[in-house]
């Protein structure tokens, strides 16, 4: 989250009213960086089968080569009005984003799979925001949580770099926690924030769940100390308890408006069998959450 003159934030967007909280977002964390924001759509090309036609061998090779001519055709066809409603979508989050505030704003429209695309992307990334819901919300379309996790999951186990998952209208954050536990993921996230300028001026609490120990007041106080010395207002609690319901909790409790913790620290097959703890809290935080990785 330490911009250089080449990190860029990098908002993923669909054509979906969820993207305007993204892009305010995405304004905002530009803004805070002085960096580049550029705005990505990833339009996911599967052809539709035409209706009421023979696409069995039945029919004459003439009559295939016209009905593959015709089908080919009308999926051109589709693609370049997606491409365009795309183009014309993007300039007006654009727009948003230059009104907000952000003074390099550039746009990007790639056809593929969105993981396999910010994968490829993300060498000159800072930080990347998506939406945790999308299209299929807003068509009505009732997502489930476990569905909102598992997409947001396979995204954030393709990169490397911090995301920043939104939820609704932008509001300007004010209360910052982290989700600290001690482990590398989030002690290297401590050590970030310490050094950027995304949170500076704001207090950033301190939250560790489960059982008090030695080991567990040591690493606390390590946290409060790194973020001390960098100018923050740290304040800092160890609760007992299920992490995610003293998370909720203490969300609640402290009016915290976005939340810092690391995610996905175990493998894929760890989660399908045992569920896992990041999907969880995101499917229970209702505010913006900052994935460490």
């Amino acid at each position: 989250m330490n911009s250089n003159s080449q990190d860029k934030v990098m908002a993923c967007v669909d054509q979906s009213h969820f993207s305007e909280h993204v892009a305010d977002y995405a304004a905002w964390v530009a803004r805070r960086l002085a960096a580049p924001l550029e705005f990505l759509h990833v339009i996911d090309h599967h052809p539709e089968i035409g209706s009421g036609d023979d696409h069995s061998g039945a029919i004459g090779v003439d009559a295939q080569e016209k009905l593959l001519s015709r089908l080919s055709s009308e999926d051109e066809l589709r693609t370049k009005a997606a491409r365009e409603q795309g183009r014309i979508f993007l300039d007006r989050l654009r727009q948003r984003a230059i009104a907000a505030g952000s003074l390099s704003v550039d746009v990007r429209q790639r056809h593929g799979e969105l993981a396999e695309t910010l994968a490829e992307q993300e060498a000159g990334v800072c930080l990347v925001i998506l939406g945790r819901r999308g299209e299929a919300a807003a068509h009505g379309q009732r997502d489930s949580g476990r569905t909102i996790g598992r997409n947001v999951e396979h995204v954030v186990r393709a990169l490397h770099k911090p995301i920043l998952t939104v939820t609704a209208d932008f509001k300007q954050p004010q209360r910052v926690m982290i989700a600290f536990d001690g482990g590398i993921v989030t002690r290297r996230g401590v050590e970030m924030i310490a050094a950027s300028p995304l949170f500076r001026g704001l207090p950033v609490h301190l939250l560790m769940s489960g059982k008090e120990s030695q080991e567990a007041c040591r690493q606390l106080e390590w946290a409060t100390t790194t973020l001390a010395a960098a100018g923050f207002v740290a304040p800092a609690s160890l609760i007992p308890g299920d992490a995610e319901s003293v998370i909720a909790r203490t969300v609640r409790e402290q009016s915290i408006d976005l939340l810092i913790m690391g995610a996905y620290s175990h493998s894929p097959l760890r989660s399908l069998f045992f569920g896992s703890k990041t999907s969880d809290l995101l499917r229970s935080a209702t505010i913006p959450t900052l994935l460490l990785r």
